[in-house]
């Protein structure tokens, strides 16, 4: 993804609806140019396009699982090495579906003592790769498109524990801080995983900035630490204030 590429997706998740002309303008470029950055983002399904302009694409499909794992890796590795930097050695956790606590996960590979439950099979791959870390799968029902572990019986396996730390993905954050997700089993799994977590720490890019998604998960008043790779858009920095939510910027190298 070009930088002109993240301008163009930026603006769109802020301002809703927009023209191509408007596009060019704001980006400096022709019409031409930016019609063929929407066919390309559109291919990815980043966007969707209708008659004279593009919007955000479905509120009720998520973009596929490979592809949100190469979308702004970057930014995602140094959220997740971040948030992985303060979490001490003998500490338990809960870590949930999502490429961004994939990279969480990584980071924590060197750490001393850790007792980490998860439903999501990718996490539990990789940290069992861990010296010195007891991983503990939830059981329930294997999405076969991102490995993820949901239904009626995670609920009840999360509600067994109480961890240290529950550190959660998330598909979209609204202007007044609601989280967004898309599917709602999975959401109940990450609303019992925060109520089982004496702390919760959200990790999400700010491609999560107005996006939006079907089901709503709960609100960043719900939340502790906030990892994230820019600074809170001005949009929602009122609301972040209010919560009182710590936000932990993980600025590019």
């Amino acid at each position: 993804m070009t930088p002109r590429h993240r301008r163009l997706l930026d603006h769109i998740r802020q301002h809703g609806d927009t023209s191509v002309e408007e596009l060019a303008r704001i980006l400096s470029v022709t019409t031409q140019t930016i019609r063929r950055d929407i066919r390309e983002l559109e291919d990815e399904r980043l966007l969707a396009r209708y008659h004279g302009g593009v919007s955000i694409p479905s509120t009720v499909e998520n973009i596929d699982y490979d592809q949100r794992r190469v979308m702004d890796s970057d930014a995602k590795r140094r959220i997740g090495e971040l948030a992985a930097a303060q979490v001490e050695n003998d500490r338990s956790l809960i870590i949930n579906i999502g490429t961004t606590t994939e990279e969480v996960s990584k980071a924590l590979l060197r750490h001393r003592g850790l007792r980490v439950v998860t439903n999501n099979l990718n996490v539990a791959s990789i940290l069992s790769n861990c010296d010195d870390a007891e991983v503990i799968v939830a059981g329930g029902v294997v999405r076969k498109r991102d490995r993820g572990i949901v239904g009626e019986a995670t609920i009840d396996f999360m509600r067994q524990f109480k961890v240290d730390i529950g550190i959660i993905g998330i598909s979209g954050i609204e202007n007044d801080g609601t989280l967004l997700d898309y599917d709602y089993r999975e959401v109940r799994v990450t609303q019992a995983i925060m109520e089982q977590s004496r702390q919760v720490w959200l990790v999400a890019d700010h491609t999560k900035f107005g996006r939006h998604a079907l089901v709503r998960l709960g609100s960043i008043a719900q939340v502790d630490k906030f990892f994230t790779d820019l600074p809170v858009p001005a949009e929602a920095a009122e609301a972040f204030e209010k919560a009182g939510v710590e936000v932990v910027v993980a600025a590019p190298d």
